[in-house]
């Protein structure tokens, strides 16, 4: 295994090199990551440089496709199993994944769930593009059976993990390791980036 150092730029710029090379098939991109690696940034980083190739972007947050309230916090808000399984995979499938895959409806949700509000965000379907990118951010979504076309995880060190993590949200470090454990995030994705120092992100080539 070889870990080559890269800038933040590099990361995108070899991000943006892989969708392209799938010609003009729509593509469904996952950036993965502990909360403290912020994929929602990297998501977000790589809508302007895939629109300046031409590809149509839209840009979906699984945060907004959680479960409501009244069920993830059925045990208490310190639930381990709750914070597994706070995503509503189901509907983020149906509504997002699969229209955007082949024989899909073609019309997908780019929102289900306001987590502030605790209501549904009434959010209208939109089309998927010609040659259009997802691109999707969040966390343990790894190893869950989405239909994925390109998956990115951003990895951390047990210690960086460790250290990232508030003593008020120390209870989350044991679902974070066995994720880690059980889903080896860094044989399972397409590409891995660490991230334990945000400036200076380096890609782990497999062989």
């Amino acid at each position: 295994m070889h870990v080559q150092p890269l800038t933040p730029a590099g990361v995108v710029d070899h991000l943006v090199r892989l969708v392209t090379a799938r010609g003009d098939d729509r593509v469904r991109v996952l950036v993965d990551g502990h909360p403290s690696t912020h994929p929602e940034a990297l998501a977000d980083a790589l809508v302007d440089p895939l629109r300046a190739v031409g590809r149509a972007v839209a840009r979906v947050s699984a945060s907004d496709f959680l479960r409501p309230a009244s069920v993830r916090f059925e045990h208490g808000r310190t639930d381990q199993t709750a914070l597994e399984d706070q995503v509503d995979l189901r509907a983020l499938a149906r509504e997002v994944l699969d229209p955007w895959g082949p024989g899909g409806t073609g019309r997908y949700l780019p929102t289900l769930w306001d987590p502030r509000t605790d209501r549904a965000t009434r959010a209208p379907y939109r089309s998927v593009p010609d040659r259009g990118v997802l691109v999707l951010d969040g966390s343990l979504l790894l190893g869950r059976w989405l239909e994925l076309d390109l998956t990115v995880h951003l990895s951390l060190r047990p210690d960086t993990l460790d250290r990232r993590t508030a003593p008020a949200d120390a209870w989350t470090l044991d679902v974070y390791r066995r994720y880690v454990e059980s889903v080896v995030p860094e044989q399972t994705a397409d590409v891995v980036v660490r991230v334990d120092d945000a400036r200076r992100p380096a890609l782990v080539d497999r062989p």
